[in-house]
């Protein structure tokens, strides 16, 4: 059931690139059809997945699993559960939303949808694999289609920043498959099956080594300072639509990977490394927010300001609370799709006005001759982003406060702070960019169509939605995460009803 969410995009891929050009259909029109007719399955099939998914089972299901390599202990195991979950959805979503975003007139449109479809498939692989090799195998697998749609369709600067993003992602694997050796070595295994109990037999210093290579090599493709300096050049570079999946999806790999293998594989020497990635995630927070508000470029203040929100996730996993756990998937979820909105309106701000110079630009929400809705859906977008009450921003970021304080008192407070230069660095960008009158370089701009408004207020719904219901993304994972960490589950809707 869950090789579907595998095979479909592959064979849409497979398909999009040998769609042949001499047709009574364009090859542009036909593999445009073709990638948006494969993406809708996914969803559709992502949809059923979440209807049959057992609510009161806490461990794998759909579980699928027979030996692939046995020479190298490799086995197709595949798996999903409620960490998992939510993030396959939202891959799923984010992949409809960057190819029906995309712009009709591409050039080389075979090769990229391919690409998109094989990196929606690597990324599905990555959170549903259950092999540490196999895990190993589609993240790798995801910077190849990556690479390349930065490098062919990105900007100016494109093959230095695909050439960076590459050498970051080349050794975030590398220290990743590392660990993953060290601990089939160390535990005297022949397999790499996600095993837990082989990891709580090593001493607590190995454990600590082994922690330590996951933590850079996961820190890397968060990414966390200093490791982060190849996200803003790859933001700026990529296309509007890959800059969706990067900041929407991409990341989400890393912060899934902290929550699935550094506390789930090795819990006492998390605890051990605790206080020091709290003070590791204040540092993130609070670099991350004070170079968003030195940018002039809204798409790399957008990118830096992920930078800043990925310490929020960090320090969540450092505080190792049932709530503070599910208050980071929440995170992951809400930044997926704030980070996917906000860049979906630059890209349209940047198509329209050929800038995204915020020094530039000015008045774009003049309702006659500005872009008001692009401007009214700016201004959500960046309350959500900023933590504004109703929105599924505010709902991860109390979450994330409320359990981490306890725990972290004086970090959570230092990255309190990053919650208010949030507010700072978007209350900029929206006095310059979109009161006030409509600066004279920007005149005459060409309407913007409903079909470039409807990706970004889909995304808009959903953060609404999901901000009034947080309970609709906690419903999947409390169980898991009560079984990992062996506690009782986490009430996020009585501690949210509490507070009200």
């Amino acid at each position: 059931m869950l090789s579907i969410l595998l095979i479909v995009p592959a064979l849409g891929a497979i398909l999009a690139a040998l769609w042949p050009s001499q047709t009574r259909f364009s090859s542009r029109d036909a593999t445009r059809t073709i990638s948006l007719t494969v993406s809708l399955a996914v969803i559709g099939w992502t949809v059923l997945l979440l209807t049959q998914f057992d609510l009161s089972n806490p461990g794998m299901q759909f579980a699928e699993n027979f030996t692939w390599i046995d020479a190298l202990g490799l086995s197709y195991r595949l798996g999903v559960d409620g960490l998992s979950l939510p993030l396959v959805a939202l891959n799923s979503l984010l992949t409809w939303i960057a190819i029906y975003s995309t712009d009709e007139q591409i050039e080389r449109p075979r090769l990229y949808y391919s690409l998109i479809l094989i990196l929606n498939a690597a990324v599905s692989g990555v959170f549903l694999a259950q092999d540490l090799l196999l895990f190993f195998i589609a993240y790798e697998l995801e910077l190849i289609p990556l690479y390349l749609l930065i490098a062919i369709w990105g900007g100016q600067k494109r093959a230095y920043a695909a050439t960076k993003f590459l050498i970051y992602t080349a050794l975030s694997g590398a220290l990743i498959l590392a660990a993953f050796l060290g601990l089939a070595w160390l535990g005297g295994s022949n397999s790499f099956i996600y095993n837990p109990a082989l990891a709580h037999a090593l001493p607590v210093g190995q454990q600590l080594w082994l922690l330590g290579a996951l933590l850079l090599g996961f820190g890397i493709k968060m990414p966390l300072f200093p490791f982060h300096t190849w996200l803003p050049d790859a933001h700026v570079e990529a296309s509007t639509p890959i800059s969706v999946l990067l900041a929407g999806v991409l990341l989400k790999l890393a912060t899934y990977g902290i929550l699935r293998f550094c506390v789930g594989l090795f819990p006492d020497a998390w605890q051990i490394a605790a206080p020091w990635l709290s003070v590791w995630a204040i540092v993130s927070v609070l670099y991350g927010a004070l170079m968003a508000i030195a940018q002039r470029d809204m798409k790399k203040m957008v990118a830096y300001s992920s930078v800043s929100h990925m310490g929020y996730i960090l320090l969540a996993a450092a505080a190792n609370t049932p709530l503070s756990f599910s208050a980071a998937m929440i995170q992951m979820v809400s930044h997926g799709l704030i980070s996917a909105t906000l860049f979906l309106l630059v890209g349209v701000v940047y198509q329209k006005t050929k800038t995204r110079d915020i020094n530039v630009l000015e008045g774009l929400l003049n309702p006659e001759r500005g872009m008001p809705v692009i401007g009214s859906l700016m201004v959500v977008g960046v309350m959500a982003s900023a933590g504004i009450p109703g929105m599924v921003g505010f709902v991860a970021e109390f979450l994330i406060f409320r359990s981490s304080f306890p725990v972290f008192p004086v970090q959570t407070l230092l990255c309190m702070v990053g919650t208010g230069l949030t507010a700072v660095y978007y209350l900029l960008l929206i006095n310059k960019a979109f009161f006030g009158r409509l600066s004279a370089t920007v005149q005459n701009l060409e309407a913007v169509t409903w079909r470039e408004r409807y990706p970004a207020m889909i995304l808009t719904i959903a953060v609404v939605v999901f901000g009034l219901q947080p309970g609709w993304i906690t419903r999947w994972s409390e169980p898991t995460i009560a079984a990992t960490l062996h506690q009782p589950p986490a009430m996020v809707a009585n501690i949210l009803s509490n507070k009200q």
